[in-house]
Parts: C-alpha cells; structure tokens; sequence
C-alpha cells in the first residue's frame, strides 16, 4: 500500500557523501561528477523514493521508516541510497554508496 506522492529531501549527509565518492570535475576517461550525478541519477533516485517508499525494502527488520534503494544508474555501476521517513512524513535521503567498478577507459 502507497500513501501517494511523498516530499523528498537530500540531507547535507548525503551529498557529503556524494563529494567523498565523485569528483566536482569529469574524468579525463568519461569518469562521472557530482554534477553529472545529480543530473543524471538523483532524479530518478527522488521519484523512486516519492511514489515508492513503501514498496522499498526496510533496512532494519520492525523499522519501516527506512528503506533503501539498490540500483544501477545510469553512469555508475549501482548505488545504494538510504532514506527515513521523518515526523512531518517526508523522506529524507540520508545516505549514498556508489559503485563505479573499475572499467572507464
């Protein structure tokens, strides 16, 4: 069961990780930026959270307010994002893992 479309926020925690994984600039072998992520993959990522929170698997069993996203995207291998469904019943992007694999030449 759904509850419609939810606010999503990124929290500053989440694009720190962002910075720690991706470079502010493009790699010299087509490796993604922070912003080429953003562009590409949080959109995604948001509407998946939006229409879907509840569908998402439960990151720790009895604790449905947070779930997590596995996925390829569309520039990186797969990532892992984390969201919490906070008091005011918005989802709040806590966490990024990012896969690049090793394969950009």
């Amino acid at each position: 069961m759904t509850a419609g479309r939810r606010e999503v926020r990124a929290t500053v925690e989440f694009f720190q990780d962002l910075d720690r994984q991706l470079p502010s600039d493009r790699g010299p072998n087509g490796e993604p930026s922070t912003n080429d992520f953003q562009t590409f993959e949080l959109f995604e990522i948001v509407e998946r959270f939006a229409v879907g929170f509840d569908d998402l698997p439960a990151l720790i069993p009895g604790r449905d307010d947070y779930r997590a996203l596995i996925s390829t995207g569309v520039l990186v291998r797969a990532f892992t994002v984390v969201g919490q469904r906070s008091a005011d019943g918005a989802i709040e992007l806590i966490s990024l893992d990012i896969d690049l694999g090793d394969d950009w030449s």
